[in-house]
């Protein structure tokens, strides 16, 4: 059996052994060690990573401004958060993303696996931190409670513009098909029950709409997480840092991730506040709500074949039985019903470890990241598949919509401003009892010559406000 190399690492517990060709350490080894917990470590979540990285290198950019950091040890860590900006060594941010400690050991896996890089990069060997240090270089000038939440942060706000991007590319795919349906007259319902005509064009387009005021709260939503603490250190109080450091270290964080971001005006207040998470979570939660109101109307509107509303085709994506042959289930909507239900119960997560913070600071804020990055890359996935796979595929069955409103008891509210409510009740209590038409029934009854009763029933009379037709 080969032995593979190691080198010896110390911390306050002791020496351990780590993998020689490891870019992260001891603290990592231990994390790693103490919370087997989701199996997904951080490098599963690139955002977080390249965010960290960014602060990393915003942080040695101001304190070699301030000339705290040697220029030589500033360029190395720099060039080394470059890299993993451009996606480099994510497999080695091996934390895992739920863990106890308020994010230190992520905060600390960033710390190693830029120092030994760093030293690379500078001609060392990894685990000569006499020469750049995790803590001292790397980490000068800040600490998890302020790293910590800034990544977390600028991570959530990519985040939110990739979910952005995502709703309105299946918002564009509603409208298109609420352009091409906009001639079908069907047949509304309310409670589930025959109402009042409209286009299926209209119900389409009122999908579109309902997601583009959810990209508008979304974006809003965004903006809290421009707020920051970089400059905070423990608890808010700047301790260790030098007095113009947040303020350089907020411009280069600026500069490099393109985002607007902004110092919080407390510093103690914004270190110990996960509200703002709260609130896009309450957003997010929001998106999957309506999402999935209108995934139950794509299944209700395709049910049947046969026994069912079979107003609308679904594309058939695979066969949906072991058992029934032919039998063809709507699993894209079932899917997207299922993220729904699971940003949900993540919203209900992130309430309750926002609440359970206690004084300066608040330790479960790694429970937070992993359950709103869980509810992002998942909603975002279902757009996707939701548009692709489903939305842009769907057909009308004209025929069907057809007879539904020719049919139908409901048409008869249309007549209530000529014929009168009761003998619109009449129409329709008999229509109900005899399985007539409401059509037939007035023309019958001598309450509206045929010339006018086909003017009011015109398709774009019965779909949109009216002047009473003489």
């Amino acid at each position: 059996m080969i032995m593979k190399k190691t080198r010896l690492e110390h911390d306050l517990l002791g020496d351990r052994e780590v993998p020689e060709d490891a870019y992260w350490g001891v603290h990592s080894l231990r994390a790693v060690e103490n919370f087997p917990i989701s199996g997904q470590p951080i490098g599963d979540v690139p955002e977080l990573v390249r965010a960290l990285a960014a602060i990393k290198q915003a942080a040695a950019m101001a304190n070699a401004d301030l000339g705290l950091l040697s220029r030589e040890r500033a360029d190395a860590i720099i060039a080394a958060c470059q890299e993993i900006r451009a996606n480099h060594l994510h497999d080695q941010f091996v934390v895992d993303q739920i863990q106890g400690g308020a994010g230190t050991s992520t905060n600390m896996n960033a710390n190693e696996v830029i120092a030994n890089r760093a030293l690379e990069i500078m001609g060392h060997a990894k685990g000569e931190y006499k020469l750049l240090h995790p803590n001292e270089h790397v980490n000068m000038s800040q600490s998890t409670n302020d790293v910590y939440p800034t990544a977390l942060r600028i991570a959530t706000w990519r985040g939110l513009q990739n979910l952005i991007a995502a709703l309105a590319s299946l918002r564009g795919a509603f409208a298109e098909k609420a352009e091409e349906f906009a001639d079908i007259l069907k047949m509304g319902r309310t409670q589930l029950q025959e109402a009042v005509p409209m286009t299926l064009g209209q119900e389409f387009n009122a999908y579109a709409i309902t997601i583009a005021e959810d990209e508008q709260r979304l974006a809003e939503a965004a903006q809290l997480m421009c707020e920051i603490n970089l400059g905070a250190t423990a608890i808010g109080t700047g301790i260790t840092a030098h007095p113009e450091y947040a303020e350089r270290v907020r411009a280069r964080l600026d500069e490099i991730t393109l985002i607007p971001v902004i110092t919080a005006a407390d510093l103690v207040e914004a270190t110990q506040d996960t509200g703002a998470f709260v609130q896009v979570s309450g957003v997010l939660k929001r998106v999957a709500v309506k999402l999935s109101k209108i995934c139950n109307d794509l299944r209700l509107l395709s049910s049947g074949p046969r026994a069912g509303l079979n107003e609308i085709n679904l594309p058939a994506k695979q066969a949906g039985s072991s058992i029934m042959p032919g039998k063809v289930n709507p699993v894209i909507p079932e899917v997207v019903n299922q993220v729904a239900f699971e940003v949900i119960g993540n919203d209900m997560t992130i309430a309750m470890a926002a609440e359970g913070g206690q004084l300066q600071l608040n330790a479960f804020e790694p429970v937070i990241a992993y359950s709103a990055f869980r509810s992002l890359s998942h909603l975002i996935a279902a757009c996707e598949t939701l548009e692709v796979n489903c939305v842009r595929g769907i057909t009308a069955n004209r025929e069907v919509l057809r007879e539904t409103v020719r049919n139908s008891i409901g048409i008869v509210t249309a007549l209530n401003p000529y014929i009168g409510y009761a003998a619109a009740t009449e129409v329709a209590t008999e229509a109900h009892l005899t399985g007539r038409g409401v059509y037939d029934l007035v023309l019958e009854k001598n309450l509206l010559p045929k010339e006018r009763l086909d003017a009011i029933l015109r398709p774009e009379n019965l779909t949109r406000p009216q002047h009473f037709i003489s």
